[in-house]
C-alpha cells in the first residue's frame, strides 16, 4: 500500500510534507525551482492526490513515492 500525504506547509527554506504514517519530510526548496520563485498563494494551490502533490498553475508534479525513496537530491526522511 502507497503512503499518501495528509498536508504540506512552507517555510522561507523548505516544503514539509506531512503522510498518512505519522512522518513528515522536509524537501529543501532549492530543489524545485518552480515552488522555490513561486508565491505563498501559488505554494499553497497544491492539490493533494493519491499519486502525490500537484500544482496546476506552477506545472509541478512531486511523487511522495519519489520523495521517500529519496530519488530527488537533498530529500531527508524522518
Amino acid at each position: 500500500m502507497a503512503i499518501s500525504a495528509v498536508d504540506v506547509r512552507f517555510d522561507e527554506d523548505a516544503m514539509w510534507v506531512s503522510l498518512e504514517d505519522g512522518r513528515t519530510i522536509g524537501v529543501p526548496l532549492a530543489w524545485f525551482p518552480r515552488l522555490m520563485g513561486a508565491s505563498a498563494d501559488e505554494r499553497s494551490a497544491v492539490e493533494i492526490t493519491p499519486f502525490g502533490l500537484h500544482w496546476e498553475g506552477l506545472d509541478e508534479d512531486i511523487s511522495v513515492p519519489a520523495l521517500l525513496a529519496a530519488d530527488v537530491p537533498g530529500v531527508a526522511a524522518e
